[in-house]
């Protein structure tokens, strides 16, 4: 079969002559029995490969610096706390700014919706995952009904970039054709997808096979969010649009509020390039990114990289040192994502090293009962200690943090727990207008109906008793 090119400058080649300067030869050794469509597939893979980067990943550079000796100098993070006014501006004059910045296109939301439910026994993507206690409506309408809350309380077209991975590309763009966008027009649904970095052998260095045919790839991580909203020419078409600040969640926590006004509102005041809302730590280890402050600027160190004698760290009223968890709950600044886009070190790796099967040479395919190969991904809360202005906010948990990571019967973030903290929250908004909930029930709201607390008295016009699960739509 006669040798295809992709493109000018992609011929095979080409693409030989660089693997074999690379030391990855092997990565065409099935070319002879590939058909055409397979080899097409095959050459664009490795042609998108940066043999350098992998050459210095696996030699241990490009790396973020040891987490364990910066935990050592940690301090809790400067932050706007609960009920209180930070530089002169009070809550009340955030949500204000919040506010009319919404209201005057100037925020987009990005969500990220990049993981498979396997956790959850769910096999397909997270985000079409039921959760709703009441209606069973999935993360993704979740999601997309509070942006459209908020664009009903604004009176404005907020656009949606949901950053999807490889694993869940195809399934949720079929999710969202099939269900009419969720309600969102097509000029308000912006799905596009991250990157991916090859697998590589921990001990060679040599990029793994998946298939004789495909390169064994994992996505980049959330920090692939920045090259991959220049690269989907996403970040010029928002600028085109006058976003100024892109409002930044996860999919597995429903309990966030789209595009929240306190959130962008302090965001704006104290002119903050990236700013992180937290909560505090239910004990020491939780499992959730630790946000500190090393020599003046904010950063997050991972659960597993914070020694216990620095996590059970206490202050003299006996709470903790470093009380602020990280909830994947973002504010940034389109201008300061474009600048960092262009410095190629503003986001290091992480690798991890993990069990991937492979296909060798010979055809073979080999499935490692133990750890066989390094996988490396980005993280987007390494972009803090890239700004000069970050600014962190705290949260109610009970109102802003209820994600769903375990299958039910774990001990904690599982959907049982998630359905219970919605209804919770509902609840209360409903208590708050004068309504009785009885004990057992649960309760929902859609934010169609009513987006918040104060839209919820506003609604409830002759206050009585809940006796059965309801759900307000």
């Amino acid at each position: 079969m006669p040798d295809q090119p992709m493109e000018a400058g992609t011929s095979l080649e080409t693409v030989r002559s660089r693997c074999v300067e690379a030391g990855q030869e092997h990565l065409l050794a099935h070319w002879d029995r590939l058909t055409i469509p397979q080899r097409e597939f095959l050459l664009a893979q490795i042609d998108s490969i940066d043999f350098d980067l992998m050459s210095r990943l696996h030699a241990g550079g490009g790396f973020a610096t040891d987490a364990v000796a910066l935990a050592q100098r940690a301090q809790p993070p400067e932050a706007v706390l609960l009920g209180q006014s930070y530089r002169g501006f009070s809550a009340k004059d955030a949500i204000e700014e919040g506010n009319r910045a919404i209201a005057e296109g100037k925020v987009a939301m990005i969500l990220v919706a990049g993981g498979q439910g396997t956790r959850l026994g769910f096999d397909l993507p997270k985000g079409m995952f039921p959760i709703g206690p009441v209606s069973g409506r999935t993360l993704l309408e979740m999601h997309v009904d509070s942006l459209r809350g908020a664009m009903k309380r604004f009176g404005v077209s907020i656009p949606m970039l949901v950053m999807l991975s490889p694993a869940t590309d195809s399934a949720t763009r079929e999710y969202f054709e099939i269900n009419d966008r969720l309600g969102l027009r097509h000029d308000e649904l912006f799905p596009f997808l991250q990157g991916s970095m090859p697998a590589v052998d921990a001990t060679s260095g040599k990029i793994l096979m998946e298939s004789p045919h495909q390169l064994a790839l994992s996505p980049d991580g959330h920090g692939g969010l920045v090259s991959a909203l220049t690269k989907s020419g996403l970040m010029h078409q928002m600028r085109q649009r006058g976003v100024e600040q892109f409002f930044y969640a996860q999919v597995d926590n429903p309990l966030v509020r789209a595009c929240d006004p306190l959130l962008v509102g302090y965001h704006r005041l104290v002119q903050s390039q990236m700013t992180t809302h937290v909560v505090r730590k239910r004990f020491a280890k939780e499992r959730v990114g630790n946000v500190v402050q090393i020599d003046g600027r904010t950063q997050i160190i991972e659960y597993i990289d914070l020694p216990d004698s620095l996590a059970e760290q206490t202050l003299p009223d006996g709470s903790l040192k470093l009380w602020a968890g990280n909830i994947a709950v973002h504010v940034f600044d389109l201008e300061f994502l474009h600048q960092v886009a262009g410095l190629s070190d503003s986001l290091p790796f992480h690798r991890a090293f993990k069990v991937v099967s492979y296909v060798d040479a010979q055809g073979v395919k080999h499935k490692p009962s133990a750890p066989n190969a390094h996988k490396f991904e980005r993280f987007v809360f390494d972009l803090l200690p890239a700004a000069e202005r970050t600014l962190v906010v705290e949260g109610d948990a009970a109102e802003v943090f209820a994600p769903v990571k375990n299958a039910d019967g774990a001990p904690t973030d599982t959907p049982a727990d998630t359905r219970r903290a919605l209804s919770r929250l509902h609840a209360s908004w409903l208590k708050d207008a004068g309504v009785t909930v009885e004990d057992g029930v649960y309760v929902e709201i859609h934010p169609l109906w009513a987006w918040d607390a104060g839209e919820v008295r506003d609604k409830i016009q002759a206050p009585g008793t809940i006796t059965a699960d309801t759900y307000f739509a």
